[in-house]
């Protein structure tokens, strides 16, 4: 497993974890959902979201990274389903989607995502339900378009967090606009293996994120060149590659959006019909990978 590097289409292939469950279905375990402020007495350096089974027993941590301008409640129906399969998902507001706090650059992404994961071993026990225990030594790094391209960054050790990483999973990564607008530090080389992270490495990637919507002048939300199958090339194995090509870029966000994010994909090239499929083929993707590493 060592030398994997696989590009697959994700189709309705079925995979199953050795508890017999199917990993594109909702896990055996009731979650919790909760928000943890700055003012909590355990201190995060940023609000979170914790999305955790609540049966007694000991589980992987998931540390997700949002997209550009994207709250972490939209990817709640995402985060419950990898969390049921008994992961405990945190996921940091990295900033608020208002002009003050919008980051000027990855660089205060990665020093925020960078400040949470040094957070975890401090304060995370303490808001988990009772009797639910984190392990820490199974902690996986996950994000989402700007925030797939934070966590690569994260993991190639650019933010300074004293973690150790044990998966890298990247959902239809983006790390600009275009090759000459990469965000910064620029982490994409055009060198192939060039990522030395040493941890096994997912990319989910959308068959619509690099296609402009119909008639919209604006670029494309995961361009050629920056998008996933970039991060692909330049990861090293064991690297695993899907992609949902009947979807787009946001299409593994809740039903349930609010205006200003509706309005932020609908710049994006969505997929026909529900999106329930596309989430739940991402979960999955992502519980049958940390099945394989952290079990």
């Amino acid at each position: 497993k060592d030398k994997v590097m696989a590009t697959t289409l994700a189709d309705e292939t079925s995979f199953m974890l050795a508890s017999n469950t199917f990993v594109f279905e909702t896990g055996p375990f009731n979650v919790s959902q909760q928000t943890i402020d700055t003012s909590h007495p355990s201190s995060p350096p940023k609000q979170l979201l914790i999305i955790a089974p609540t049966a007694k027993g000991e589980y992987p941590v998931i540390v997700f990274l949002h997209g550009f301008t994207l709250s972490t409640s939209f990817y709640s129906q995402l985060l419950a389903h990898i969390a049921s399969h008994g992961y405990i998902a945190v996921a940091p507001q990295l900033y608020f989607m208002v002009p003050q706090f919008l980051p000027t650059s990855g660089y205060e992404e990665m020093k925020s995502a960078a400040a949470v994961t040094d957070w975890l071993s401090e304060g995370l026990q303490s808001v988990l339900p009772k009797k639910v225990n984190a392990n820490l030594l199974k902690l996986a790094l996950t994000g989402h378009s700007r925030g797939g391209n934070t966590a690569f960054s994260l993991a190639l050790g650019l933010g300074g967090t004293l973690c150790k990483f044990s998966a890298l999973i990247g959902i239809d990564p983006a790390a600009g606009i275009t090759t000459g607008t990469q965000v910064k530090p620029n982490i994409l080389t055009k060198v192939p293996r060039s990522f030395n992270v040493g941890i096994p490495v997912l990319i989910v990637g959308t068959g619509l994120g690099n296609v402009k919507r119909g008639g919209c002048l604006i670029l494309p939300c995961a361009p050629d060149g920056v998008n996933h199958k970039e991060f692909y090339n330049e990861s090293q194995a064991p690297c695993y590659h899907f992609v949902t090509k009947d979807y787009g870029h946001m299409d593994m966000l809740d039903d349930e959006l609010n205006i200003f994010t509706k309005l932020a994909a609908c710049v994006c090239k969505a997929g026909q019909g529900s999106k329930d499929p596309m989430r739940r083929c991402v979960g999955g993707l992502v519980v049958a990978f940390l099945e394989y590493y952290l079990y």
